[in-house]
């Protein structure tokens, strides 16, 4: 098969910061490698510091070699001499000129047909300032297409939102926003609807006829680092549950779409946020745990406490850890909880979705008091790629207790090369048109609208602080109780026991 290729000018807002190194020029590195991009692309970086085209020519170069593998220094160098720089002021409308005055010589010279897509990797503040001047300075008049790329966070709450897509919509349309989500570009949440859809023997029990619950975790063990201005005013349940959480429990819950395209995907997305049950305040007390990581061990090296951490207020009740207990009230999941558990300072780094089915309603092995564990099928998101099936058979001799197996399927543990990038997946997607992995309003809109319920709840002042939860452990005991109380505990990530 042909690969495809695409014309177009790429701008890049926040072009020397940490995003753009670690991520969007190893990501574009890649698709230029897979001759996505070929001979007729090139990105102009903006940001306020002052570089010459060469020196950031170098600069693009040295984070490639950094993040990602190089096997052809020349592809490299070649890759990089389609980067040009410029220093720009972005609320000053003379700075547009500049740029829109590069953007048509780079139209000839490079051929892209006035195709441009416009990257936000920069301050939230700028993401409602930038599209006003790109369509009022004319740098969106050419007879290409225009697509925008909007980093999170989508505003503060949905007010905000609101009024930042407003902003938005005046120069671009709808179909043109491409709000990204980097959960959304990784291998196995795109195959979740695959795991599903394409396997009579999954989607035939994926209801709750056979499911008992759904659990879905996502923890890290490093804390807030140097993002402690940006979590004070974010916390997990801004940083986490608002967009990845809720977008991998939209994408185990929805109905099969119509067809597999954007629109239909995106429809059955949003259904599941409507049905989604909204708490009032004593509800979110009882079934939304949030806490507050200590002093502790990770890896046996000793780690500060939250609060001791650099720019962090000494009275903080900012959240670093969330686990909630959700219903979504429809015919497919009726009386199926779907627990979700994201924090930092955790004791591993994972990210997996565990469907844990029912046992039969006369299990002979469960009456005769043999242990009888539940078949499981579990997700594997990161840091390993892959999908397990935990079944039953009958241990060697006569122990009559059940043992469970694992049928392992791990994507990135024998290839040579490691799946894509999320963010080489998702720039892809844009230049391409592709919307399907990227949020629409309505979703950012009806994930606002649950958020801020649990938001205004936890700043009335009448619910319990974040309990404190020692660094190396897996969350406050609040959160193992909140699952004790129906009758199950959380699956260790790491492997089948449970935690």
């Amino acid at each position: 098969m042909k690969e495809q290729t695409i014309n177009a000018s790429i701008v890049l807002f926040g072009a020397t910061g940490d995003l753009a190194h670690r991520k969007l020029f190893p990501a574009m590195f890649q698709l230029y490698q897979k001759g996505q991009l070929k001979e007729n692309f090139a990105v102009v970086g903006v940001s306020r510091k002052e570089f010459s085209h060469e020196e950031f020519q170098t600069i693009v170069a040295d984070a490639v070699l950094t993040h990602s593998h190089v096997s052809d220094k020349e592809a490299l160098t070649q890759f990089a001499s389609h980067f040009y720089y410029l220093k720009m002021d972005v609320t000053d409308a003379i700075s547009y000129h500049e740029l829109g005055n590069l953007l048509d010589q780079l139209d000839r010279d490079y051929r892209t047909d006035g195709n441009r897509m416009y990257y936000m990797a920069m301050a939230p503040q700028f993401f409602g300032t930038i599209p006003g001047f790109l369509k009022s300075e004319g740098i969106t008049d050419t007879s290409g297409w225009h697509r925008i790329v909007i980093e999170k966070p989508f505003g503060k709450n949905l007010e905000t939102a609101t009024e930042l897509n407003e902003k938005i919509q005046k120069s671009f349309d709808e179909d043109d926003i491409y709000r990204i989500d980097h959960y959304l570009g990784k291998e196995m949440v795109q195959n979740i609807q695959v795991i599903r859809f394409g396997n009579a023997i999954f989607e035939s029990i994926w209801n709750n006829k056979y499911i008992d619950s759904v659990q879905i975790t996502s923890s890290e063990t490093l804390g807030v680092e140097d993002r402690a201005a940006y979590y004070e005013k974010s916390g997990a349940l801004l940083d986490m549950v608002q967009n990845h959480m809720l977008q991998m429990v939209m994408l185990v819950a929805m109905e099969p779409p119509g067809k597999l395209d954007t629109k239909h995907i995106r429809d059955e997305k949003v259904k599941v946020l409507r049905s989604l049950r909204f708490y009032n305040e004593l509800e979110i007390g009882e079934n939304v745990i949030r806490g507050q990581y200590r002093e502790g061990t990770i890896n046996g090296e000793p780690v500060q406490g939250y609060l001791e951490e650099e720019n962090v207020d000494p009275q903080s009740k900012t959240e670093t850890f969330v686990a909630a207990k959700l219903y979504i009230d429809n015919f497919r999941w009726d009386g199926v909880p779907f627990y979700i558990k994201t924090g930092k300072r955790l004791n591993t780094k994972s990210t997996e979705i565990v469907i844990q089915f029912k046992q039969g309603p006369m299990s002979l092995y469960r009456a005769n008091n043999v242990n009888h564990p539940p078949n499981l099928l579990r997700i594997h998101i990161q840091p390993d790629e892959g999908l397990s099936l935990s079944l039953n058979a009958k241990p060697h001799g006569d122990n009559m207790n059940l043992l469970p197996i694992d049928m392992s399927f791990c994507n990135n543990c024998h290839n040579e090369v490691n799946s894509p990038e999320a963010y080489e997946k998702l720039i892809g997607d844009c230049l391409f048109g592709n919307s399907t992995y990227f949020t629409r309003w309505d979703e950012v809109a009806l994930s606002w609208e649950f958020i801020d319920s649990i938001s205004r709840a936890w700043s009335s002042g009448e619910l319990p602080p974040p309990a404190s939860y020692p660094s190396g452990s897996m969350g406050p005991i609040e959160a193992d109780d909140l699952l004790l109380k129906d009758g199950f505990t959380w699956w260790d990530p790491a492997n089948l026991r449970r935690s």
